[in-house]
């Protein structure tokens, strides 16, 4: 399907070479940033020791870090839990005590969250941004926010029960998918289908703000941006724009992402009901800084910044580029018509 001409002359790209855009920049984010999605779940998951976590003598168990704690799975099994001191000391610890590719534990998940979602999310995004009266000569404060929140809120919740499976894979040693569709199962004879979406709401209280944070931090640096620097550096713009928002987002969402994480990783497991998981968000927001302090709502903020601006920048970039190319094509195309 050609591109159609807009009112203002403009070459618009069709919905299928939005969709093509937003997957362009999917799946390599995905393998570049999955590493610190499973250090940034390990750093705020570890905060459940006090819950799961007990002394072992086993000497098996005292040979492998010098770290004397363990959680007992059902089955007996023995899962020893590292502490981890900081971000780079999570990534060597996991990589010696169970294998560099442990670096991409839910990586299939992960990508199978990643491609509908980022379809639904920025195609979505592009459509309702100029509903809203989107203007790109000028800056836009309203257009990216309402566009933004809504775009989010349908893809968080279409995405939600696959980002419940890869949280889970992440959240410690040993977990294997076997042992996950145990847990799911349990966990929708239980409480039913519903239960998928644990962790919703705060999913939503930190995708959707972030969402808008995210979109008018990006559409303001981009116009300020392109406005200062020589046109030959305007195709990396989107990068840089990216790059500053979703950092900028990040910091500020931080605390609800901590909040998700404890839902999340708690479905299923009988210690969830007396857990820092359990109840409501707000109540495990207490109970984190009860037990952690407020620096622990920060718990993961570095791996998450570090995976979270390089993904913002590839993604936000590439869909960009893709989008590019599909106009000038577009325009090509519609050209040659013409003669």
């Amino acid at each position: 399907m050609a591109g159609q001409t807009s009112s203002n002359g403009n070459i618009n790209i069709t919905a299928p070479q939005l969709m093509v855009s937003a997957c362009s920049g999917a799946l390599l984010t995905s393998l570049l940033t999955t590493p610190f999605d499973v250090v940034k779940v390990r750093l705020q998951t570890q905060q459940r020791a006090a819950f799961t976590a007990k002394p072992c003598y086993l000497m098996e168990c005292r040979c492998l870090d010098g770290v004397v704690m363990c959680t007992i799975t059902p089955e007996g099994k023995h899962i020893h839990v590292p502490k981890f001191r900081g971000t780079l000391d999570a990534f060597f610890k996991i990589a010696r005590l169970e294998g560099v590719a442990s670096w991409w534990k839910g990586l299939s998940p992960t990508m199978a969250m990643a491609v509908p979602a980022t379809v639904i999310y920025y195609t979505g995004y592009d459509q309702l941004k100029v509903k809203f009266g989107f203007r790109p000569d000028r800056r836009n404060i309203l257009a990216p926010l309402l566009a933004g929140s809504l775009a989010r809120t349908v893809a968080v919740t279409a995405v939600c029960p696959i980002e419940l499976l890869r949280t889970k894979l992440q959240s410690r040693q040993g977990y294997s998918y076997g042992e996950l569709v145990g847990v799911i199962r349990t966990a929708v004879r239980q409480n039913g289908v519903l239960s998928l979406w644990r962790g919703l709401s705060p999913m939503l209280l930190r995708d959707v703000p972030f969402s808008i944070f995210y979109w008018i931090g990006y559409e303001l640096v981009k116009h300020e941006l392109i406005s200062a620097v020589d046109r030959r550096c305007i195709p990396v713009v989107p990068f840089i724009a990216g790059s500053i928002a979703g950092s900028f987002a990040a910091v500020l969402t931080n605390p609800l992402d901590v909040a998700k994480t404890h839902m999340q990783v708690e479905l299923g497991e009988s210690l969830a009901r007396r857990g820092l998981g359990a109840g409501s968000f707000v109540s495990v927001l207490h109970r984190v800084v009860a037990e952690h302090g407020y620096a622990g709502l920060y718990a993961g903020l570095v791996p998450r910044i570090a995976k979270i601006a390089p993904a913002c920048a590839i993604m936000i970039g590439s869909y960009e580029a893709a989008k590019a190319y599909f106009t000038d094509r577009n325009l090509q195309y519609a050209n040659s018509k013409l003669y």
